[in-house]
């Protein structure tokens, strides 16, 4: 009797050191590449959200190296990136209802491609093909002023429009949104 109530407190006490170690690595803010969030807010209240991951440069060749030039890049780490509008707009001069979709970009040396897929919920690697493209935007590209460690999603406001933009390491990838 004594050995089995050992063996069940041996067992408990490592259950309960499992559990505690999982809660841990389910705090995404401790992850290698944090949650991040970008938000461009409309004149009338109407937004349009970005939620994705955000790696970091550590010393790496990102563009033309550790992402490569002219692939379809899941545009963040973790989880696919997600835009979600509650209100229609227009993305680069194409039209995208109000809803959610998932993000890739196809980065070049002097242009990219803003991909804007209709699946959700997949894997950020997990590209589902042009099959589920609502569609496929240029971005104009510069350099930024200075290094960036911390891959960037943001906007810039402006009334009934903004520009989405991405920095990373030397890079910047801009494209208008507009309410529709």
């Amino acid at each position: 009797m004594r050995k089995l109530v050992l063996t069940y407190a041996v067992l408990l006490a490592m259950a309960t050191i499992a559990m505690a170690q999982m809660g841990m690595s389910n705090d995404k803010s401790k992850r290698p590449s944090p949650p991040a969030s970008a938000q461009c807010k409309f004149s009338d209240g109407k937004t349009v959200k970005i939620e994705y991951s955000s790696p970091r440069a550590k010393g790496r060749k990102i563009f033309g190296g550790l992402v490569p030039y002219g692939e379809v890049w899941r545009t963040g780490a973790n989880e696919a990136t997600a835009l979600v509008a509650d209100t229609n707009v227009n993305v680069g001069g194409k039209e995208v209802p109000a809803g959610s979709y998932t993000i890739f970009t196809v980065p070049k040396a002097d242009a990219w491609t803003l991909v804007i897929s209709k699946k959700t919920g997949e894997w950020g690697t997990d590209y589902p093909g042009e099959k589920e493209d609502l569609t496929r935007v240029p971005m104009s590209v510069s350099k930024t002023s200075g290094p960036v460690e911390n891959f960037t999603i943001g906007f810039e406001q402006g009334g009934k429009k903004c520009s989405l933009y991405m920095e990373w390491e030397n890079t910047r990838a801009k494209v208008e949104i507009a309410e529709k």
